[in-house]
């Protein structure tokens, strides 16, 4: 029997939307509470992960960070950012030592304003800018702050202005993006060439299926689903020892602890996420600590509440 909560780590190939992973989930899990952590454009591979069940309830609480492999290619700009859309201009790219290449790309490291793509889903009075886009409608996208943790080159081809690239950024970093103001900086033009996402929200491609190996499997689909508490590694932990503890819990009420005796690390922020479980090891749920409660966690999400 499929216990049908948990996280499903997808291997997107070229050409299948999201919605399309989502749907065959769906179909082969028998489910209708599925959702994903972020949306990989249709050309763009890799990691995509799905909830099942009540870990949908936990997608809020998961790591923001995305690690990408790609291909920027210099010299051309697009309807669309990337490769695959119509070709609006061309120009040379310059001729760049590694070394030159890292000053511009140190322009795209910490946290950078960047304005979307016209093509890409932010919403502009109510209505995804794709959209816009399609109809060929005037509009302007604002910038907003990301994060690039890390923008590594692994090669730069001067011959076919093609850079090769590792990066660890936040949600919403639009790598896109990226490819077109790099060429820009560079007197030039620029879009992206390919794209490969390894890592989102902690989980990595080496934990990943792709939908046709999972139709074609013989066994159990549950062994293919992330139980929720593993996807939460990176959140404090506070263990619930007694059976007081465990019922004040369940029906909501807050909780005294003990940081030196109970959490996994100390809490530093206020409303900091701590992930709940009991003596087992079983997820409990999330709570929050607020220093006005004066030493309780205050339960936030509860599973198989009373």
């Amino acid at each position: 029997m499929l216990d049908k909560n948990g996280f499903l780590i997808i291997n997107k190939v070229k050409d299948c939307t999201s919605h399309d992973c989502v749907r065959e989930v769906r179909k082969l899990f028998n489910i209708k509470k599925v959702g994903h952590t972020g949306t990989l454009d249709p050309q763009v591979t890799g990691v995509l992960v799905i909830a099942l069940g009540h870990a949908t309830r936990f997608i809020q609480y998961l790591s923001k960070e995305k690690t990408y492999i790609g291909t920027i290619k210099l010299g051309l700009t697009t309807s669309t950012d990337d490769i695959h859309g119509e070709i609006l201009n061309k120009l040379d790219w310059p001729k760049l030592t590694n070394k030159d290449l890292e000053k511009y790309l140190s322009l795209f490291r910490g946290n950078i304003q960047q304005v979307p793509p016209k093509v890409s889903s932010v919403h502009i009075e109510g209505v995804r800018a794709y959209k816009k886009a399609f109809r060929k409608e005037e509009f302007v996208l604002k910038a907003r702050e990301v994060s690039v943790n890390k923008l590594i080159l692994k090669k730069w081809d001067k011959e076919n202005g093609k850079i090769d690239f590792l990066i660890n950024c936040s949600s919403g970093t639009y790598i896109r993006s990226i490819a077109r103001d790099l060429g820009k900086a560079l007197n030039s033009e620029g879009c992206l060439y390919k794209l490969n996402r390894t890592e989102s929200s902690g989980f990595l491609i080496d934990q990943s299926f792709t939908i046709a190996e999972l139709k074609q499997t013989t066994k159990n689909l549950n062994t293919f689903l992330e139980p929720t508490k593993n996807a939460l590694v990176h959140l404090p932990q506070l263990i619930l020892h007694t059976d007081e503890e465990l019922l004040s819990w369940k029906t909501g009420r807050k909780i005294k602890f003990n940081p030196e005796n109970y959490l996994s690390e100390l809490i530093t922020e206020e409303q900091q996420p701590i992930k709940i479980i009991n003596n087992n090891g079983e997820l409990l749920g999330i709570g929050f600590y607020n220093s006005e409660l004066e030493g309780f966690i205050q339960p936030k999400l509860v599973l198989n509440a009373k």
